[in-house]
């Protein structure tokens, strides 16, 4: 530690919350690791995280990013540090604004609070995959590459994945309050956090009172994006959305129809389908992705739809629109997944083809000089137990 570094930690440490002094004083960070060797050099960053320089504030958010969350992998140094930043949510530089450190972190300055929760977050993210069984298969249908396996982890990732997971509930105790925040951008980073953390099997009971703090803000909240993120949040926690599938903004609506707690079935899939036969619109609604979601929003809509369905036959329309679309749909969040939906538990030679199969197959050959409709999705041919050529899909037509 340079003597400027230990100036910095003094000047600082006198300020920290209790609970962060505990962390930084009570941790052996020299036994721990990060992505790029020992944590001694975290508290370090740690106490920089709140100083007064808003040039040393973004070094230690980009430590953060690049070494105790790197691309997402967790570390031994990962839960201290996590444990550290949730108790200075409250700081009173956590209400500097934060220009991002990064050059693709666009956007306009954000407070320091609003980066730490969304990094919190990103943090329960990676504590909760592969923590649902169900949830996973659903993942890995969808991929014809992955063989449904899992590879196994080395002795320091366990722990570090331990660790993270044991830490959620006072992670979420600190979250919580900023859900109600007067900062839209800290309400939307604090439900990015904890649409994660209340994913842990050890937090259920902590639903229905976020359930009733986001049930608050839709009486207040007059913004697209907010509404739409409640609505997404109330649904993935089991909560009764059937109110909002008559929502005015169709961005609410399809929200609430995403699940996976359908109470109204039918009418949550007719909300999906009527978003998807104007894709272009529905990618409009959010041109950055809610929290908790990547890519395209049709995907997620798509997605959504496909595992709603009770039969193929009930999206073959949208869903044979979407592959017929020249040049537009994409192979691996479209066209593959539909395919497989299409052909669910594999085609089979001793039954004959239904007619929107039919109709879906002609859809690939018919594009398939425009999009590679069949030779740019040959592992999902594959994966459905087809020919994965246009000659092949034209015989059996």
């Amino acid at each position: 530690m340079t003597d400027d570094e230990l100036a910095r930690m003094t000047r600082t440490l006198g300020g920290l919350p209790a609970a962060a002094q505990a962390v930084l004083c009570g941790t052996n960070w020299e036994s721990l690791q990060h992505a790029y060797g020992s944590g001694e050099d975290i508290p370090v960053s740690l106490c920089s995280l709140v100083d007064e320089d808003p040039e040393v504030r973004s070094e230690a958010l980009a430590a953060l990013d690049m070494g105790v969350l790197h691309q997402g992998s967790l570390y031994t140094v990962t839960a201290p540090a996590a444990l550290f930043v949730a108790a200075i949510l409250d700081h009173r530089m956590a209400l500097a604004e934060h220009e991002g450190h990064f050059p693709w972190d666009g956007g306009p300055p954000r407070s320091l609070r609003a980066a730490l929760l969304v990094w919190l977050g990103q943090v329960a993210e990676s504590a909760a995959y592969g923590e649902d069984p169900v949830r996973d298969r659903t993942d890995w249908q969808w991929e014809p590459w992955h063989d449904g396996t899992r590879r196994e982890h080395d002795p320091d990732e366990l722990a570090a994945l331990h660790a993270c997971r044991e830490i959620r509930p006072a992670l979420y105790d600190a979250v919580e309050p900023f859900l109600s925040s007067p900062d839209p951008h800290v309400r939307e980073a604090a439900l990015g956090a904890a649409l994660p953390l209340l994913a842990a099997p050890g937090l259920a009971d902590r639903v229905p009172q976020a359930a009733t703090l986001l049930r608050a803000r839709l009486g207040t909240a007059s913004g697209r994006r907010e509404r739409a993120s409640v609505a997404r949040a109330l649904g993935m926690w089991g909560m009764n959305t059937s109110d909002l599938l008559t929502d005015s903004d169709p961005a609410v609506r399809v929200c609430a129809a995403l699940g996976p707690a359908q109470v109204d079935r039918p009418r949550a899939l007719a909300v999906l389908l009527d978003a998807l036969r104007d894709p272009q619109t529905t990618d409009g609604w959010f041109p950055e992705p809610l929290p908790g979601l990547d890519g395209w929003f049709r995907f997620t809509v798509l997605r959504s739809a496909l595992a709603l369905a009770e039969t193929f036959e009930e999206v073959a329309p949208v869903a044979v629109a979407i592959v017929a679309a020249r040049g537009t749909s994409v192979v691996d969040f479209e066209r593959g997944p539909i395919l497989l939906r299409a052909f669910a538990g594999g085609y089979d030679p001793a039954h004959p083809l239904s007619s929107a199969q039919r109709d879906l197959l002609r859809a690939f050959v018919d594009t398939d000089e425009a999009t590679g409709g069949i030779g740019r999705n040959v592992l999902w041919f594959r994966a459905a137990r087809l020919p994965d050529n246009r000659e092949g899909i034209a015989a059996l037509l």
